[in-house]
């Protein structure tokens, strides 16, 4: 994948960030999921008065791709206004390490996007809970 994907992905995501509902952290999240075949499916964080019932804009994502058939994803771009770049939680980087394992994550800072960091998800979760839970058994 060459940076014109990349750019589009990170713009997508800047796109769903827009549609974040954030009233209590004000805090706006957006992600865009791609397929091997070149789909697009955008997320934003959606948050409740009681936090443990908000979910990220990368799992956001990550459900309405899945739950639409959609699978075989080859990357994922996260953009939020946090000072450099902003980071998947350990709750999203897990479930990237099941669904999404050879994706790659380009994270950015909305406000200047064009300074994007890339990762494997290997590199932000090493010893997925799945590796070690699937070496057990």
């Amino acid at each position: 994948m060459g940076k014109r994907e990349k750019s589009a992905l990170i713009k997508a995501a800047m796109e769903a960030q827009r549609r974040a509902l954030a009233p209590y952290s004000r805090f706006k999240v957006g992600a865009a999921l791609l397929t091997r075949k070149g789909e697009v499916i955008m997320g934003a964080n959606v948050e409740s008065a009681s936090y443990g019932l908000s979910c990220c804009a990368e799992r956001v994502a990550l459900f309405k791709a899945l739950t639409n058939g959609l699978k075989d994803f080859v990357a994922i771009a996260v953009v939020a206004p946090a000072k450099g770049t902003v980071m998947p939680c350990g709750a999203c980087r897990q479930l990237l390490a099941e669904y999404a394992p050879k994706a790659k994550v380009w994270t950015a800072d909305s406000r200047s996007p064009g300074k994007v960091k890339e990762f494997s998800v290997a590199e932000l979760l090493p010893s997925a809970f799945l590796d070690v839970f699937q070496k057990r058994v």
